[in-house]
């Protein structure tokens, strides 16, 4: 049964409006970190705040330019090269000034969440591309794409010590879009730290693997 017959209810769409909201509630939390800690680790993961950052604008700007050619390609990536600048670093496309400092590195983000809302919003609902967990559509893109803003800004706020909850209701949306298998009866954020391997949720263990489910939906 999908999460959103557990709950009664049509799935709710995900929209662009989503994604806008999902960027600049993380741009603002991230203004508040220290300056000096951009070179601490970010949480569990193997990589800086700054190349975490990095890493989630070249996940929206992947996402954008996926969509952006007149056929987007079904079985691999548009070709960008993507490469990592020390060893374990992240294999990135999109690299931030460093002269730019923190300001600049968010400026990146925000500019690269606002692609991928922007490609959202102008291409056709039936237009399908590639995406390493299967082919997916324009909504399913934005759902990814505040999936990974929504859980690499919870890596990052461990890493520079800040608070960061974002809204149950766009959590909940992502969640019945990428993970419809979820857990309904628990709530919406701690859900989506557990289908990202990121928490425990009560009588299910922290996943050791995961991945989302980007289908194309009726």
């Amino acid at each position: 049964m999908s999460r959103s017959a557990e709950t009664g209810s049509a799935r709710p769409p995900v929209t662009p409006d989503d994604l806008d909201l999902a960027v600049r509630l993380a741009v603002d939390a991230l203004r508040e970190a220290p300056a000096g800690a951009w070179e601490g680790m970010a949480g569990s993961l193997e990589w800086t705040c700054w190349e975490t950052v990095e890493h989630l604008s070249d996940d929206l700007f992947a996402y954008a330019v996926q969509l952006g050619p007149r056929k987007p390609p079904l079985a691999g990536e548009v070709p960008f090269l993507w490469e990592s600048r020390r060893p374990g670093g992240p294999a990135n496309a999109i690299h931030a000034d460093r002269e730019a400092g923190p300001a600049g590195l968010l400026q990146v983000l925000e500019a690269s969440g606002a692609l991928l809302a922007a490609m959202v919003r102008t291409k056709p609902p039936q237009t399908r591309a590639h995406h390493g967990f299967g082919v997916s559509d324009p909504e399913g893109f934005a759902a990814m794409g505040i999936v990974e803003t929504l859980v690499h800004t919870h890596d990052l706020a461990r890493g520079l010590g800040l608070a960061w909850t974002p809204p149950a209701d766009l959590c909940a949306r992502v969640l019945t879009r990428l993970f419809p298998d979820a857990p309904a009866a628990t709530e919406p954020w701690p859900t989506l730290l557990w289908a990202t391997g990121r928490a425990e949720l009560p009588g299910r263990p922290r996943p050791t693997a995961w991945r989302w489910d980007g289908t194309p939906r009726a």
